[in-house]
């Protein structure tokens, strides 16, 4: 960061005097808990799902991993959420382009819900039982709470095959009864639930997105077999209506008329 950047006078926003995503970033090899095989899946399958009716894709934004910087006041403060959702940002269009972090200052949108998957050395905090101590940064609990409001704040899991999902209500976080471990999102028009099925040759219970009907949005693999089922059908029907004219020319041939 520049001198004059520092003490400009008057003083600049935030957006211009703060640590940028490029002086933040997420990649930091000696950072200990780095992500295992079922970190890495899920949060693919809830980008696969993730459909909001009432959104379009360019104003949904993902992440996974992404370090989460959140307090203006200590810029090199951050969360790392396994996955959270933004609305109303746009992914990149160009690689280029592809965040290096998340950065509230210079964003000016905080995630709608974020989710954690819970393992044995992050459980206590990120179930909101760990106390912040002295000079320390706040908890997960906390910033996602207090700090940046996040109006959904959800938890799974997969030895237990539990789903827990808190709802920002007033200034604090309210535990919502799940009916079948689902929840549906009336802002996106979606639902949220834990599916039992197989997901990259792995089977197990995963968290996945559904629609209106209660049907899970489809997978990659099954958006192809959709569309190659629907081309099957189309060829399936056209020859049907070829043949049926192949038998109608014929039948006028055998009356002594000219189908052509």
């Amino acid at each position: 960061m520049s001198q004059s950047r520092q003490f400009s006078d008057p003083p600049l926003p935030p957006q211009e005097s703060l640590p940028t995503m490029y002086d933040l970033p997420s990649e930091d090899p000696e950072e200990p808990g780095l992500p295992d095989e079922f970190h890495l899946a899920q949060p693919r399958l809830l980008d696969e799902t993730c459909h909001p009716a009432t959104y379009p894709p360019d104003q949904i934004f993902t992440a996974s991993d992404l370090n989460l910087y959140y307090d203006v006041s200590h810029p090199r403060w951050y969360k790392r959420p396994d996955w959270f959702l933004v609305l109303g940002k746009s992914p990149a269009q160009n690689q280029a382009d592809l965040r290096w972090s998340y950065v509230i200052w210079q964003e000016g949108t905080a995630p709608f819900l974020v989710i954690e998957l819970l393992s044995p050395g992050t459980e206590a905090e990120d179930l909101g039982q760990t106390l912040r101590e002295i000079n320390t940064p706040p908890t997960k609990w906390q910033v996602y709470e207090q700090i940046l409001r996040i109006p959904y704040y959800a938890l799974f899991d997969r030895y237990k095959q539990q789903l827990q999902l808190f709802r920002l209500v007033a200034t604090r976080y309210e535990a919502v009864e799940l009916a079948d471990q689902r929840f549906w999102f009336e802002e996106l028009q979606l639902g949220l639930g834990v599916w039992q099925g197989q997901y990259r040759e792995t089977a197990g219970q995963w968290l996945r997105w559904y629609d209106t009907t209660g049907q899970w949005l489809p997978l990659m693999r099954e958006q192809i077999k959709q569309k190659q089922q629907q081309v099957e059908t189309e060829r399936q029907r056209a020859e049907a209506e070829r043949q049926r004219a192949d038998r109608l020319a014929a039948r006028l041939r055998e009356l002594g008329i000219n189908p052509d």
